[in-house]
């Protein structure tokens, strides 16, 4: 695989910390709901947040996007 620009990078950040965030929210969220249904709904949300976070994990893995470089 090609190497990410610096802007695609700074994206896949982007993506990361509001996917992150959206998780917290709607964990934080659903501890509240009280009808069974939307709880339902709220927990299909929180797999499929989970699930497209692990997704970007893995792409980031196995490309290795954010390597490390020695003395820097």
């Amino acid at each position: 695989m090609k190497q990410l620009t610096e802007v695609e990078i700074l994206s896949l950040t982007a993506i990361l910390t509001a996917e992150s965030d959206a998780l917290k929210m709607q964990r934080a969220l659903n501890t509240i709901i009280t009808d069974e249904d939307l709880k339902r709904q709220s927990e299909a949300s929180i797999l499929a947040c989970e699930g497209r976070l692990n997704g970007l994990i893995q792409f980031i893995d196995e490309n290795n996007v954010f390597h490390v470089q020695e003395g820097q």
